[in-house]
C-alpha cells in the first residue's frame, strides 16, 4: 500500500502532469468560490518541467486572474540571471499565461538582502490570511536538495522551523551564495505542501525521510510537516527507487 500522500509515477513527465492537474483543480475551485489563490513557487529542475508542462499543455485551461504566485525562495541576483528562481519560472510558465502583473510577487534579488527581506514579508503579510499569528500559503510547493535541503533552508539551518519570521536571509553553505527563503515555520503554516521529485540522485533523502530511519534528521526537508494543513509527495519512479513500498502502484 503507498504511504500516505505519496504517488509515484512513471516518469519525471508524468509526475509533472499529475502535479499540474492538482494545481488546476485548485485554481478552479478558487475561481467558483471567488476568492484569491496564494501559490509560493520553488526553483530547480524538476520545477522547470512543471512550469514547462502548465504553460504548453494547459495555459488556457483556467483563468489565473485570482491566482497570486509568490517564491519560496530566491538567490540574490538579478531577475533575468539565469540562476534566478522568478527569471525561470517567469520564461517558462508566466510569461505564457494571461496573469495580472500584479498576481506576481517576486523575491527581487536585486535588493539589499535585509532590506528585501523586511520588504517581501510585508508583502507576503498583505496578501495572505493568518493563523497562528503567521501567514498562511494556500499551496507551497517544494523541491529536494540530494543534502535533504527545502527552499534555502539547508542543514544546520534548521532553527528557521521554530522562528516567528516570515522570511530569512542564508547563506548557501558551499557557494557562499547570499539568498532569501521562506521560513519553515510558514512551510508549516500552509495549507496544502507540495514536494514534486524527480531523480535517482535524491533516492536516498526520500528513502530516509518517509520511512523514518535514523538518518532523516539530517536532512531539513523531514522538518516539513503542515500543523494544520496537507503534505503531499509526488515522485518518479527513480526518485522512489529506494523506498520499500515503490511497487505498491
Amino acid at each position: 500500500m503507498i504511504k500516505k500522500g505519496v504517488k509515484i509515477f512513471q516518469t519525471p513527465f508524468e509526475t509533472a502532469e499529475a502535479l499540474a492537474m492538482e494545481l488546476l483543480r485548485r485554481v478552479e475551485e478558487s475561481n467558483k468560490k471567488g476568492r484569491h489563490l496564494t501559490i509560493a513557487l520553488s526553483g530547480g529542475k524538476t520545477p522547470t518541467l512543471l512550469f514547462t508542462v502548465l504553460a504548453d499543455h494547459f495555459a488556457g485551461e483556467v483563468k489565473w486572474n485570482n491566482t497570486h504566485f509568490f517564491w519560496a525562495d530566491e538567490r540574490m541576483v538579478d531577475p533575468d540571471h539565469p540562476e534566478s528562481n522568478f527569471g525561470m519560472a517567469f520564461r517558462t510558465f508566466l510569461i505564457k499565461v494571461v496573469i495580472p502583473a500584479e498576481n506576481i510577487h517576486r523575491i527581487m534579488g536585486e535588493n539589499d538582502v535585509d532590506y528585501e527581506v523586511a520588504r517581501y514579508s510585508a508583502e507576503v503579510g498583505r496578501y495572505t490570511e493568518k493563523q497562528n499569528g503567521l501567514p498562511v500559503f494556500d499551496i507551497i510547493l517544494l523541491g529536494l536538495g540530494n543534502d535533504g535541503h527545502t527552499a534555502s533552508i539547508f542543514p544546520g539551518n534548521e532553527q528557521l522551523f521554530k522562528t516567528g519570521k516570515i522570511c530569512a536571509r542564508v547563506v548557501h553553505p558551499v557557494s557562499g551564495q547570499k539568498r532569501i527563503t521562506l521560513t519553515g515555520s510558514i512551510l508549516n503554516n500552509a495549507s496544502e505542501v507540495f514536494f514534486l521529485i524527480s531523480g535517482k540522485d535524491k533516492a536516498h533523502v526520500v528513502k530516509a525521510i518517509l520511512e523514518e530511519n535514523s538518518r532523516r534528521e539530517f536532512f531539513p526537508a523531514s522538518l516539513v510537516n503542515p500543523a494544520s494543513g496537507k503534505l503531499f509527495w509526488f515522485l518518479d519512479m527513480e526518485a522512489a527507487s529506494e523506498c520499500s513500498f515503490k511497487n505498491a502502484l
